[in-house]
């Protein structure tokens, strides 16, 4: 029997010196049985001794004692041999309760033996258990000193890291050339097999990663070569997975507190779809089953937004998002449902709150828990996008998409934010305009709101805590194309898009020219688009403007005016983007 394996040698010992004693209790009772029929066995003899004398008298006596003295002789033999095999079973008895008795105490001393050595075994393992724990202890403290300062470099990080971004500037401009294509080519010219390599067939080209060369050859007009400078240059060969990776740290700031607003600028067929969304067939499929190398940048940055929030405490964040596109000078709410459940563009309105920030008063905003849930629901709003054919593109836009996505992160103290806070929602009261009067419930630490056909990002709700909180905002900008009727060839309703498409864009061109001019008026309201991307152009967002330009001799006038358009953009001085302050949202009394 081994030891711990639930019985002990010792039971074991004892139950079988139990069934020896009872053996032997058994044979003693025999014993006593037999010498009981031994005595009357004698007791017998007597008597039939006796009965013998007294008929010694008759004839035939001596025959008689002979036959009786036989049978007596007879029946003493057999009890004499009844009980030698008594005794010799008594002492095979005890030899054998002997032989048990040592062999149970050398299996108790091997027991014992085996016992000694587990419990020195044990007294081993528990001074290593000490000296483990130990260890835990120290690599504990040590963890947690590491922890206390990885904190502390993760605040330098954050700091340096919007350091760096604010002193490249808070409007950043970059430019994309997108490829020569067989429409580029008027009718009768070839294009040449090297025109993809070199300047042949290019009026427009990129000399390095921040230069950009146009050969501005216009009829009637000399020939003038223009080198333009801009954050970053992207060239025909440039991948989308580069032009994201220098859109990236934009989302850290954003998780880190400020607002951010990323727009892509230019004509039809400029690439400025490709470039937002990836390549875009006709039923806008690709923004689902694509291939990924070809994503663009909205549904790189919300894969990149998720992994990030993925590594935050969990629970601490949450994503809602809103599409609208702006179509004849009028917002349509792309996630709008009527009263059958469908999707459809609901018309809204722009307001501005008492704060001076625009708002979009019922606008729908859809929570989501992952990038495939934001990207179902933008290819919902995709579907409701006006597109009209024209000579320049197939499929071409007759409206501004934007894409927002609202992240509230629930603070865990106030270590976690930078000093340098703003308060914009000090102000913010019970009972104003267009806040939220209470919240359901809070579930996890995430407020439930009454209704998602509202703006999540004025609300106070009861708890019996306080909640710190920040809403940063990402705006992804998909701008209408930017040419003249003459070059789209568009006439009847479609002109009129033309024309509403083109002075939207003219009133974004007037605000950043007001803006960097610091004139005391900035005419936002001038249009619907102006006025809805207020807080990102002129407010404290981090603004990034992509500028995509055709490198054809064909569209150089609107490639010339998408990049004095980014000129423009580059001169205007704003202060620094601000952080996001957490409101106090405390149990109202």
């Amino acid at each position: 029997m081994r030891p711990g394996s639930g019985i002990s040698p010792s039971f074991v010992s004892e139950q079988r010196i139990r069934q020896l004693e009872q053996k032997l209790r058994v044979k003693e009772e025999r014993i006593i049985v037999l010498e009981t029929e031994n005595a009357l066995l004698h007791l017998k003899l007597a008597e039939t001794w006796k009965l013998s004398i007294k008929q010694s008298c008759n004839s035939c006596v001596y025959y008689k004692q002979q036959n009786l003295h036989g049978s007596v002789r007879s029946a003493l033999i057999q009890l004499c041999g009844a009980i030698q095999r008594l005794k010799q079973d008594m002492k095979n008895l005890r030899l054998f309760a002997l032989a048990f008795s040592r062999d149970v105490q050398h299996q108790g001393n091997s027991y014992l033996y085996q016992i000694s050595a587990c419990v020195q075994r044990l007294q081993l393992h528990n001074e290593a258990m000490q000296t483990f724990q130990t260890k835990a202890l120290e690599l504990e403290q040590s963890l947690h000193e590491v922890n206390e300062r990885y904190k502390k470099e993760q605040q330098k990080r954050k700091v340096l890291h919007n350091s760096l971004i604010e002193l490249r500037g808070n409007i950043r401009v970059h430019c994309r050339i997108r490829p020569l294509l067989p429409f580029d080519i008027a009718p009768g010219e070839l294009m040449s097999e090297d025109s993809h390599s070199n300047f042949s067939g290019k009026v427009v080209c990129a000399t390095d990663d921040e230069t950009i060369f146009v050969k501005c050859s216009r009829p009637g007009h000399a020939l003038i070569n223009k080198t333009l400078q801009y954050e970053r240059v992207y060239g025909t060969a440039e991948s989308q997975a580069t032009v994201f990776a220098d859109v990236s740290p934009l989302l850290t700031s954003l998780l880190d507190g400020y607002n951010v607003c990323i727009m892509a600028y230019g004509q039809t067929g400029s690439g400025k779809t490709y470039t937002m969304l990836g390549p875009q067939p006709g039923d806008n499929s690709a923004l689902l089953m694509g291939d990924e190398t070809e994503l663009g940048i909205i549904p790189r940055a919300t894969e990149e937004l998720f992994r990030l929030i993925s590594e935050k405490p969990l629970g601490n964040h949450w994503v809602e998002v809103s599409v609208v596109e702006v179509y004849n000078n009028e917002v349509f709410d792309l996630l709008a449902k009527d009263n059958c459940g469908r999707t459809s563009g609901v018309k809204r309105d722009i307001v501005t709150n008492k704060e001076g920030k625009s708002d979009v008063p019922f606008l729908t905003y859809e929570p989501v828990e992952d990038a495939m849930e934001f990207l179902e629901l933008v290819n919902k709003g995709l579907q409701l996008r006006v597109k009209h054919p024209t000579l320049v593109h197939a499929h071409s836009s007759r409206s501004h998409l934007v894409v927002t996505l609202t992240i509230t992160t629930k603070a865990v103290s106030e270590d976690d934010f930078a000093p340098h806070w703003t308060d914009d929602y000090s102000n913010q009261k019970l009972g104003k305009e267009n806040v939220f009067t209470s919240c359901q419930s809070v579930k996890d630490g995430k407020p439930s709101f009454p209704s998602r056909a509202s703006s999540p990002a004025q609300f106070f709700c009861e708890s019996t805590e306080k909640v710190k909180q920040i809403r940063t905002k990402l705006q992804l900008v998909d701008l209408a194309g930017s040419e003249c009727a003459g070059m789209s060839g568009v006439t009847g309703a479609v002109l009129r898009e033309t024309s509403f498409i083109n002075r939207s864009l003219s009133a974004l061109a007037d605000v950043l020219g007001a803006i960097s001019e610091q004139r005391s008026h900035v005419p936002y309201r001038n249009s619907k688009l102006t006025h809805l991307l207020q807080d990102s152009i002129g407010g404290d967002a981090k603004l990034l403007v992509v500028l995509c330009v055709s490198p054809s001799q064909k569209y150089i006038t609107e490639s010339l005016q998408t990049l004095g358009f980014g000129t423009r953009a580059r001169q205007v001085q704003r202060g620094q983007a601000k952080k996001r302050n957490p409101p106090v949202l405390s149990k109202s009394k």
